[in-house]
Order: C-alpha cells, then structure tokens, then sequence
C-alpha cells in the first residue's frame, strides 16, 4: 500500500490549484476597472488629441505627440494609421473612435464620471492586493526575478521558446517564467502606479495637496503625458496577455481564474 502521507509532484495530465483566491479576484476586478477606465480614457483624450512636455500645454504649444485625421505624429515622425484611430465622423475628429470609447458618442464629461467611478475599483483593491501580496509573500516567491533567472542566455532561451509557441509542460508550468516575471513586475511596480499617481495630478485639488509630486513629474503637462504612455503600457500589455491565453490553451487558462483549478499540459516527446 502506498504512503498516504507522501506528495508526488504533479506531472503533465494532473488537475491541480493553480491561483489563490485574492488572486483571481483582484484579477477580474482589475480587468474590468482598467477596461473602463482605458475605454473612458479614449474618450477624454478625444477632447485635446495633443501630448506636451513641462508645466502647460494647449493649442498653441508645441506638442510631442498628435493623433489627427488618419495618422499620429510622434515629434517629427508622421505615422500614418487606419480607422479606428484618427477617424472623423460628423466634421469632428476622433483620435479614438467611438466603437472603442465609453460614452461611444462624444461626452466628455460622461467619460471623466466612468473614468473616476472604476478609479477606485482600480486603486482601493490594488491596495489590498499588495497588502496581502507582502504579508503571504507572493510577490518574493512567485514574481520576484531569481538572479540564475536575469542572466542573458536564460532569457535568450525564454525568448526563443516563447517565439517558437514552446510553453512549459508540467511542473514547470505552475512556476512563471522570467519574461511573465519581468511582465508582471513592470505592471504591478511601475505602469499600475505610474497611472495612478500622474492620475491624481491632473487633480488641481491634488495639485494643492502634493505639489512636491507634481513637480517630479515636470508640471500637469507632462503628467498627462506619463499617464497616457502608463496606460498604452497596460493596454500593450493585456493584447500580449490575451494573445498568451489564446495560443496556451484558453479554456485550460480562463479555468484556472475562474475556479482555481488547472490543468498540467502534458509533457512533450522528446
């Protein structure tokens, strides 16, 4: 009779617990906030589609970035794009279309109330999620970039089976590999805050209560602009994030999410 105390591994095939549970919550009410605020987002930059550096900017400054009819313009570099961005419906110009926006009509003082509303679904349960984060020690054991993990042959190795659709098999697959790591890492310690915090300084109420942190960030004009390359950041990564789960096996991955529960990829012959 085999030892009811022993604990094999688990090997490709097994049905195992793959995410706690704060870590499925926080994840679905983190994608839904960010998808409004990103939608609603659109929608106020729609208003002014112009990005400047320093302490003002408006219709006369001279701007780094502009999304006009059929193009964005990145200081000399003239892109031209296809609709959905820079489309004209109406007379009226749409740096993001409204099939992509929330309102999906031009209201921008609709927009700023979504915008603000899912605020503090994005920030008040990231807060506890980073508490709970320290205290069980999720972020050192599970996201925090081992050195043997940062050395350039592992990450060549890494980049390579990502570019050849060689996802882990078995064990291997409940550990995140280091570009997950870096991945996730950049998300939770520098696009997430960086979103909140250049957020809050488009606050003139803010403003007056930090000025200190508006000027680290070289004035409102240039905290729009943090926070528009913080949010592109988090929209890049949740269309590489989708496009993971798709080609892993979405069924498998939405599962484990949704319940927790994930089944090992098998592993291959070699």
């Amino acid at each position: 009779m085999s030892d009811p105390a022993a604990d094999p591994a688990p090997k490709g095939g097994d049905i195992v617990r793959r995410h706690a549970l704060p870590v499925r919550i926080w994840h679905w009410l983190n994608a839904l906030s960010v998808f409004v605020m990103l939608m609603s987002g659109m929608m106020i930059f729609n208003a002014h589609p112009h990005l400047y550096w320093g302490r003002y900017g408006a219709n006369f400054d001279h701007s780094w970035l502009d999304i006009g009819a059929g193009h964005i313009r990145i200081g000399p570099l003239t892109i031209p794009v296809p609709p959905p961005i820079g489309v004209v419906i109406h007379g009226r110009l749409f740096a993001f279309s409204p099939i992509l926006t929330i309102p999906a009509h031009y209201d921008l003082a609709g927009a700023r109330q979504w915008h603000f509303a899912f605020a503090w679904l994005l920030v008040v349960p990231g807060l506890l999620f980073a508490v709970w984060s320290l205290v069980r020690g999720h972020l050192r054991r599970d996201l925090a970039p081992r050195p043997a993990e940062l050395r350039p042959r592992h990450m060549w190795h890494d980049i390579k089976d990502h570019a050849r659709l060689r996802f882990p098999t078995g064990a291997a697959a409940l550990r995140y590999n280091i570009l997950q790591k870096l991945a996730y890492c950049a998300v939770l310690i520098v696009l997430l805050p960086g979103v909140v915090l250049s957020g809050l300084m488009l606050s003139p109420t803010m403003n007056a209560a930090l000025p200190w942190l508006l000027a680290l960030m070289g004035g409102r004009a240039s905290a729009r602009s943090i926070h528009f390359i913080c949010a592109m950041g988090l929209a890049a990564f949740i269309l590489v994030h989708l496009l993971m789960v798709l080609l892993a096996g979405p069924i498998n991955e939405v599962r484990s999410m949704l319940s927790g529960r994930y089944r090992l990829p098998r592993e291959r012959a070699e």
